[in-house]
């Protein structure tokens, strides 16, 4: 069989589907510039036989051609985070087995290093412009492996959660059906692309229904105001810390501004936040600023997306929805037993959607699954037919700006610093980003410390949102009986870090 997704966009021809500051362009244009990715990556070769390719590329139209191309080549799409330092970038590389990088020339000095030291190919995107003539590209089970995407879990290391071409195809249609995507949709992409978020949510439900996905390099909040004004979107998603900073400049401006941005948003069917709770402020503020009561939904990457408050009909402020089209949840204590409404469990999923398996980790994947149902690590409680999540089952996961955050990662990083003899990281309230990460800090004797030097050098290790905010430093971390850090009662030294 093909891969329905691509194949879709034979049906969508001249419209368009990818929209940047470079230019516009067309499914036309996707398929063909996508075969012949497919082409160069393929070579001589008949099939890529789901090997590894990661790509390190912009959001642009080089990014969706590329991993298109990958997938119509056989291949397993491994994207990369722009914003992330060498050693994440490493890490991910050596950790998928990536046979090849494709990046371009604002990336390859970061790369270049990588490629050496994992002995990975590098070609760069401006290479897939060689037109290729060779056999036809490989038929493919929707049952292949497609995509790697990494997540924060308790163990420390980002796992790689592996997505089949059946998996992707069940997230993106899910919600197509929930949110009635249709042809004349036109959604701005501002989210990073190594994210089911924007990968699946956003980019790929748009390409599904012919859609146009206008594509911005970089967040920035008076831009996207602009483009509520200048672009004829009807769709708009994002983090809460998103809608927090376009609040912020919206009360920042003068009264006419104001009114010109808010009456913009009239033209917008619908605005969905997720990713991290939404703070009941963010939604009223954005309520009264823009008209939309935010629709907010839960998901996550290993099952896409599972709840989602209704399209039509009554939205509650802190609780997400019920079940989407085709998937299945239940709540369960911690002896595995469904609880009844009004009593708080874990949320378990499963569907179609729920993905295959953790990457070379069959024991972490078997641990992950009760009976067939993914045990997500997450708390809710069904009140009033609705669910409500109420936090994570593990103090070593902190949920920051709508990235997942090992605490156990950041402490191993943090603890190769000549400066520390030990080290605990939590994850404390924020108003903006729902929680900021935090470090207790033990030092070594006669170490004279400087915070600022410190996030400068974490910051060369650790992706920006796993980088310390807050920090207190420690004689001896607390302890239970068995030597562990008490992280609960770490937590009550760092009240009042922030608002």
């Amino acid at each position: 069989m093909t891969i329905h997704l691509i194949e879709r966009a034979k049906k969508f021809q001249e419209r368009t589907a990818i929209l940047t500051p470079k230019g516009s362009f067309s499914y036309s244009d996707l398929f063909q510039q996508s075969e012949q990715v497919a082409k160069n990556l393929l070579h001589s070769s008949s099939d890529l036989k789901e090997k590894r390719v990661a790509f390190l590329l912009p959001s642009d139209f080089s990014y969706v051609k590329v991993q298109w191309g990958i997938w119509r080549a056989g291949g397993i799409a491994v994207p990369l985070c722009t914003s992330h330092p060498a050693p994440e970038l490493e890490y991910i590389v050596q950790n998928s087995g990536a046979s090849v990088i494709v990046t371009n020339n604002d990336f390859i000095d970061i790369i270049k290093p990588i490629a050496k030291r994992t002995r990975t190919q590098i070609i760069l995107e401006s290479a897939f412009c060689t037109q290729i003539d060779s056999p036809e590209l490989p038929l493919l089970s929707s049952k292949r492996r497609a995509m790697i995407l990494y997540t924060s879990g308790t163990t420390g290391r980002p796992k790689g959660v592996i997505s089949t071409h059946k998996n992707i195809q069940s997230q993106i249609e899910t919600l197509v059906k929930a949110w009635k995507w249709k042809q004349d949709d036109h959604i701005l992409q501002i989210l990073p692309l190594h994210h089911v978020h924007g990968i699946i949510n956003i980019l790929n439900c748009a390409l599904w229904s012919g859609a146009t996905c206008e594509m911005l390099l970089n967040f920035n909040s008076k831009v996207v105001w602009q483009h509520f004004v200048q672009s004829n979107l009807t769709l708009f998603m994002a983090v809460p810390t998103i809608y927090s900073k376009l609040i912020s400049t919206w009360e920042e401006s003068p009264p006419e501004q104001q009114q010109f941005w808010s009456k913009a948003c009239s033209k917008i069917r619908l605005m969905v936040s997720g990713s991290a709770a939404l703070p009941i402020q963010t939604l009223k503020k954005w309520k009264r600023i823009s008209g939309h009561f935010l629709l907010e939904r839960y998901g996550m990457t290993e099952i896409g997306m599972a709840l989602s408050n209704p399209l039509e009909g009554k939205r509650v402020p802190g609780y997400v929805g019920l079940p989407l089209p085709g998937v299945k949840v239940r709540l369960v204590n911690e002896n595995g037993h469904v609880v009844e409404p009004g009593i708080p469990g874990e949320i378990q999923v499963k569907g179609p959607n729920v993905f295959s398996e953790y990457w070379q980790r069959p024991k972490e994947t078997k641990k992950s699954f009760q009976q067939g149902w993914f045990k997500t690590g997450d708390v809710a409680i069904l009140e009033n037919g609705i669910y409500k999540i109420l936090g994570r089952n593990s103090v070593d996961i902190i949920k920051s700006g709508g990235y997942k955050v090992s605490a156990l990662e950041i402490e191993g990083i943090l603890q190769t610093h000549r400066d520390i003899k030990e080290c605990a990281v939590i994850g404390i309230p924020d108003a903006e980003w729902g929680e900021s990460v935090a470090v207790a800090l033990v030092l070594k004797t006669k170490t004279v410390f400087q915070w600022d030097t410190f996030r400068k050098w974490a910051k060369s290790q650790l992706a920006p949102y796993k980088v310390p905010v807050h920090h207190i430093q420690m004689k001896i971390l607390p302890r239970n009986a068995m030597g562990k850090v008490n992280k609960a009662k770490l937590a009550n030294n760092f009240q009042g870090a922030v608002k």
